[in-house]
């Protein structure tokens, strides 16, 4: 990483926040998907 000296904006430094934590928030909510598909395709699903 090159460090000039200048820093980026406020809002881009924020963008790629909220970009990188909706991301993981979308991969932790398809794992979760998955486990309940594995679930209930092997009977473990709630009554």
């Amino acid at each position: 990483m090159s460090d000039t000296g200048e820093k980026k904006p406020l809002w881009q430094r924020l963008a790629w926040l909220a970009l990188i934590w909706s991301a993981s928030v979308l991969a932790l909510a398809a794992v979760a998907g998955l486990l309940r598909l594995f679930m209930s395709a092997a009977g473990l699903g709630t009554p």
